[in-house]
């Protein structure tokens, strides 16, 4: 191995731990975890939440580089979609809730009292964004 593929080698995994403790320690400073377990009513099940994002995480990271083909039906593709949509849905509810942003950005915009529509208004931004994103990106 030449100096060059060991400095990249170096600086990938040095870049890797830096946004994986990033990573760990957003989520745990700010609690993410124990409060989406919270708002669930699941907390018997925090381990399985912990060990899904550990789990997820490295299995992102590892599909990231590999860029592997699974050669299943696109029907058996559909219920993990929806699964792993739901989790980072929750996991970022958990943390809006953990921040209590909709009520300071409800104020900053004074709709104080209209907050339903806001929240309504990022679900379907974020609903139109990722079938956009699907169909213009992933199927060209």
């Amino acid at each position: 191995m030449t100096i060059k593929v060991v400095a990249v080698m170096f600086v990938g995994l040095a870049s890797g731990l830096a946004v994986g403790s990033g990573f760990v320690a957003f989520l745990t400073v700010l609690g993410i975890i124990p409060r989406l377990t919270q708002l669930t009513k699941t907390m018997k099940m925090i381990h399985h939440y912990e060990w899904a994002v550990v789990l997820g995480a490295v299995s992102g990271t590892v599909a990231s580089l590999r860029d592997p083909v699974l050669g299943v039906s696109p029907y058996f593709m559909i219920p993990l979609g929806l699964a792993g949509g739901i989790f980072v849905g929750m996991l970022a509810a958990g943390l809006t809730e953990a921040l209590n942003v909709f009520p300071v950005l409800a104020k900053r915009l004074r709709i104080d009292g209209k907050i339903i529509i806001l929240i309504m208004a990022i679900v379907l931004g974020k609903i139109v964004g990722s079938i956009f994103q699907w169909v213009y990106f992933v199927h060209h």
